[in-house]
């Protein structure tokens, strides 16, 4: 009697984790580009290397710039982005060259008056490359960058390489698509706010659908296939684009960044809600910046005080928020990520910017308004890629007429996406 229970209780139990064996899949972590280093170290031995990064450029626990140079490459120039290379500025924020002390590198900021090297710049240098975390938003800055740098390598005939991240955002396209004359640094091109593309693949679409400045291009070379421009011939010209690919990523991974990409974006749920509330920057209404939650936690001193209270205060990445040490009454959203991914249902969420607009007792000022009056220099219009959105809004449409109204140009974006991918696609 006892054998047979016991006999019984293996077949059970094997069946049973037989069973949970083949319904669960194991899923590999994701790695960055960066990590594969032997797919491009070979290309920078014995080369002047410049490299564009910032605090996200790294490899487990140590900078990309600590790794090579432990590994005999000669990096002689960084190339910094919005918030710096140490990625503690504030957004918006000047901050002119120097020699990083960690390092004795030069880093040459490429955010404000100057987005792109120049032949001073580059004039030594044999190699370009790329390493920056995106978080998959049109209006974050670093995509700009990223098409700074490759239109110089492209002027300049320096091969660029690009070392890929995974973009925590890319599991999902949504939002306007920028309209012709709305283009600014807080979005370029024709895309929507979430685009679903590493940095990689982007770079490939700016190319594939010549979005960038093509003036230095040979017009013969203009006409050529997208293998043909990522690898012209060296009778034309030495540039040429490497994309070091990630590791085990697709486009329904849910990467969660091991490193803040920027001060104001601190953790997953930031990250995840910034494509929704990244348009209070263009409005009156506080974004969070100076609390814990940016991007989480949002509202004004004249919203209803019936409302979540919070007070934003002077914070690194953060020194002069709106409505610093003063009272604000909205929302506050924050959960842990995987909670965030669920209500977000993967998709932009409008809801808080229609109802602060209903509630903001004086309509007229809600919209931060340009000096100019020129609605293409309103930041809200240069946000959302049109000024159809604020229009929208003061005419008190719903949300699903709102996004009805984005469905063409995204089903059209999405057929110009599927060109460039370089990893499986979420559908």
């Amino acid at each position: 009697m006892k054998y047979t229970a016991l006999l019984f209780f293996y077949f059970y139990t094997t069946c049973l984790f037989g069973q949970l064996y083949k319904t669960t899949s194991f899923i590999a972590p994701s790695y960055p580009g960066a990590y594969q280093l032997s797919q491009y170290l070979p290309l920078l031995k014995g080369k002047k290397v410049a490299v564009f990064a910032n605090q996200t450029s790294t490899i487990g626990n140590t900078h990309l710039i600590d790794t090579l140079q432990n590994r005999g490459i000669t990096i002689a120039k960084i190339f910094a982005p919005e918030h710096g290379f140490r990625g503690t500025a504030d957004a918006g924020e000047t901050i002119g060259n120097y020699t990083d002390k960690a390092t004795g590198i030069p880093v040459v900021s490429l955010f404000g008056s100057k987005t792109k090297p120049n032949a001073v710049d580059l004039k030594d240098i044999d190699i370009m490359l790329f390493d920056i975390q995106d978080v998959g938003a049109r209006f974050y800055t670093f995509i700009s960058s990223l098409q700074g740098f490759m239109e110089s390598a492209i002027q300049y005939n320096k091969p660029l390489i690009i070392l890929d991240r995974p973009n925590p955002n890319g599991f999902y396209i949504d939002g306007p698509v920028l309209e012709p004359g709305f283009s600014s640094f807080v979005g370029k091109q024709p895309v929507p706010v979430v685009y679903g593309m590493t940095i990689g693949e982007y770079a490939r679409m700016l190319i594939g659908e010549k979005w960038l400045d093509w003036k230095y291009i040979r017009k013969e070379d203009k006409e050529k296939t997208l293998t043909q421009i990522l690898g012209f011939e060296e009778k034309h010209t030495n540039f040429k684009l490497t994309v070091i690919p990630c590791k085990n990523y697709t486009h329904k991974s849910k990467y969660v960044l091991p490193v803040k990409p920027s001060p104001n974006l601190p953790d997953m749920a930031s990250i995840y809600w910034y494509p929704s509330t990244c348009f209070f920057e263009g409005a009156v209404i506080s974004e969070g910046r100076g609390t814990e939650h940016p991007f989480c936690m949002f509202g004004h001193p004249y919203l209803p005080d019936s409302l979540y209270t919070f007070m934003p205060v002077s914070k690194e990445g953060a020194k002069e928020p709106k409505f610093k040490n003063k009272l604000c009454h909205g929302w506050n959203v924050y959960e842990p990520g995987n909670l965030v991914l669920h209500k977000l249902n993967n998709q932009l969420h409008l809801e808080y910017l229609l109802q602060s607009f209903q509630l903001f007792p004086t309509k007229d000022s809600f919209f931060i308004a340009p000096t100019s009056g020129n609605e293409k220099d309103y930041f809200f219009n240069k946000l959302a890629g049109n000024n159809m959105l604020m229009m929208q809004i003061k005419e008190g449409k719903s949300i699903d007429e709102i996004r009805k109204s984005w469905k063409p140009k995204l089903d059209a974006f999405k057929l110009i996406r599927k060109k460039y991918l370089l990893y499986p696609d979420f559908y």
